[in-house]
C-alpha cells in the first residue's frame, strides 16, 4: 500500500514535466533545433511562453521558420504587403517581450 502511494505521488509529480515536454510549441521546438549555443530548454521554453501570450498559432508557426531561415524574416520586414506589416508589428512586440521576460 505504501509503495503504491509513493508511486502514485511520483507519477502525479512527473506528469506536468512530461506533458510539457511532449507539447512543446513551434517556437520552442525551432529554438531547440536551432543549434545556437544559448539555446537551452529553459530559455526556449520561456520564449515559447511569451509566444503563447502574444502570438496566435499561425504567427507562431511563421515565426518559427525564422530560426531555420533568418532571410525569411528580412523578406517579411521589407515586404510592402499590409498583412506582412501587421505580422511584423506582432512579431516585434513578441521579440521585445521575450527579451524582457526571458533575459538571463
Amino acid at each position: 500500500m505504501k509503495k503504491s502511494l509513493v508511486l502514485a505521488g511520483l507519477c502525479a509529480a512527473a506528469f506536468p514535466v512530461f506533458s510539457s515536454m511532449a507539447s512543446a510549441g513551434p517556437i520552442e521546438s525551432a529554438c531547440l533545433r536551432s543549434g545556437r549555443d544559448a539555446a537551452s530548454r529553459a530559455l526556449c521554453g520561456c520564449i515559447q511562453e511569451v509566444a503563447d501570450m502574444t502570438l496566435k498559432g499561425n504567427d507562431q508557426r511563421r515565426a518559427a521558420k525564422f530560426f531555420r531561415n533568418p532571410d525569411q524574416a528580412h523578406e517579411v520586414w521589407v515586404s510592402q504587403r499590409p498583412a506582412d506589416d501587421e505580422f511584423w508589428d506582432r512579431y516585434k512586440n513578441f521579440g521585445a517581450m521575450a527579451e524582457a521576460y526571458c533575459a538571463q
